[in-house]
């Protein structure tokens, strides 16, 4: 199975490949890279699913025949912000913010909440267009609380600051081998494996 995905991103290419390769099932994941590149996307859809099926579409016209496209949106959910900052982790900064100003920020609007109040959860939803144009959609979240500062050096993204359901440490801290077992893209990548061998 070659699944090219919607990114420029050659960390998203190396992680999915990584879990791809956890499992029973072959499979290629594929940069827009190598299809000339991903076409520009405004990720405006408002909600995980919709910016992802966005990237998806658009890949998908540069796409051999045979090719699927796979798309995933992702980002922090957290309790205290409503569910904020969602769809816009990747720009909570601001538009030209980087993951350090993004983790500062949060870091920053969390001041002061208690610590029974630092509920988040990460979010990530994949889209997956056949060659024939039909959709599949795949939700993974991962549960856990915001700790006051960042610790730890591992990961990445908001990954200092979260301590997931279940451990003491962040993903900052914990071991990647972990991280690769509970994440919410481990639990969305199951899905997808497990709908494959369904399918076939």
């Amino acid at each position: 199975m070659k699944l090219f995905l919607a990114s420029g991103n050659p960390h998203k290419v190396e992680e999915l490949q990584a879990l791809a390769d956890r499992t029973d099932v072959t499979v290629d994941v594929i940069s827009a890279r190598a299809v000339g590149g991903m076409p520009a996307v405004i990720e405006d859809a408002g909600t995980f699913i919709g910016n992802a099926r966005k990237k998806a579409l658009a890949l998908k016209t540069r796409l051999p025949a045979d090719g699927w496209a796979l798309a995933d949106d992702s980002g922090i959910c957290v309790d205290a912000l409503g569910g904020g900052p969602g769809v816009e982790s990747a720009y909570f900064a601001g538009p030209e913010s980087d993951a350090d100003a993004n983790l500062r920020k949060l870091v920053q609007v969390m001041t002061g909440v208690p610590a029974g109040q630092r509920g988040a959860h990460y979010v990530c939803v994949l889209v997956l267009i056949s060659p024939e144009g039909a959709e599949a959609v795949f939700t993974g979240e991962c549960h856990g609380t915001l700790l006051v500062e960042p610790s730890g050096t591992g990961g990445f993204g908001y990954d200092p600051l979260f301590v997931p359901q279940g451990f003491e440490t962040t993903y900052g801290e914990l071991p990647g081998e972990t991280k690769a077992r509970t994440s919410h893209r481990a639990l969305v990548w199951q899905q997808l494996v497990e709908w494959w061998r369904h399918r076939n």
